[in-house]
């Protein structure tokens, strides 16, 4: 398998409908937005859904969640200890790390623990990553839920007291609709020294296609959240024909002059602008 030759840039167009896409615990995990109403969802939300795609496809991937690890590890350090014996020269940890984890070689990772004894390993992945955000002011509910039996017992302190306690009330946040725009490029001089290859870009393609393939929830129901399209251009050299900047801006949507208030992605008109010699490939989400 022979690493990557060429840049490749893309642009996930993703629906979010009655679903909390991507929850802030600072805000009492409502949805995430900016001072402007747009909804936002982090890179790390994104990558965190492409690792378990790609998990899901049958790759060693080295940052897992505590609910899909399938090594027995139970932390980073325990995971890279076992791979790593006392590996102690950085140029051979770094190797060793990208031809094991896909996610390593794709992302990049920072190995810095204990048991490493002072040793600190930085690798720069060539996937990079823009945090989502929607393409136009998304609006958020809030309802109360309650549990059907006390999480904990209490007692009763006066005669009107029902013996509620409150551990059985809630909040859940939902986006009513949204239409997010997600960006990303990588990089050919970061994929050499990774040893990211061309079958492992198509791996990136088909986890960004399938994004939300097990990944329903309470908060993200099965059909809530779904990638609505896959632009990706592959550039003709390393460096790149056009800047990853113009590429995405190349992707032209717009809510429809009709449409007052969006609630689906048909209420947006999407199209491309042509770059000279650079065509995408345009993908339907699964």
């Amino acid at each position: 398998m022979r690493t990557l030759q060429h840049k490749i840039d893309f642009v996930v167009l993703v629906s979010v409908t009655m679903a909390n896409s991507n929850g802030d615990p600072l805000n009492g995990n409502r949805p995430r937005t900016d001072y402007n109403g747009y909804g936002e969802i982090s890179d790390v939300c994104i990558k965190r859904k492409i690792r378990n795609r790609m998990q899901d496809l049958g790759h060693s991937i080295f940052v897992q969640s505590e609910s899909r690890c399938d090594d027995g590890f139970g932390s980073l350090s325990e995971r890279a200890s076992a791979v790593m014996k006392e590996e102690k020269d950085r140029e051979a940890y770094a190797k060793k790390a990208c031809e094991t984890w896909l996610d390593v070689r794709t992302f990049g990772q920072v190995f810095a623990f204990k048991d490493t004894k002072g040793l600190s390993v930085g690798i720069r992945g060539p996937v990079s990553i823009h945090q989502a955000v929607s393409l136009s002011p998304v609006e958020i509910e809030s309802f109360q839920i309650t549990k059907s039996v006390n999480g904990e017992k209490k007692e009763k302190t006066n005669s009107s007291d029902a013996g509620m306690s409150s551990d059985r009330m809630g909040t859940k946040h939902f986006v009513r609709f949204g239409l997010y725009e997600i960006k990303g490029s990588i990089n050919v001089q970061l994929a050499e020294k990774t040893g990211f290859t061309e079958e492992d870009a198509q791996v990136v393609k088909e986890c960004l296609r399938t994004l939300f393939v097990n990944d329903a929830s309470s908060a993200r129901p099965d059909g809530s959240m779904e990638v609505v399209k896959l632009f990706w251009w592959e550039h003709n050299c390393k460096d790149g024909q056009f800047s990853s900047a113009k590429v995405h801006r190349s992707v032209k949507a717009s809510l429809d002059p009709e449409a007052d208030t969006p609630s689906s992605a048909e209420d947006y008109l999407i199209s491309i602008e042509p770059l000279e010699g650079l065509e995408p490939e345009i993908l339907e989400g699964l």
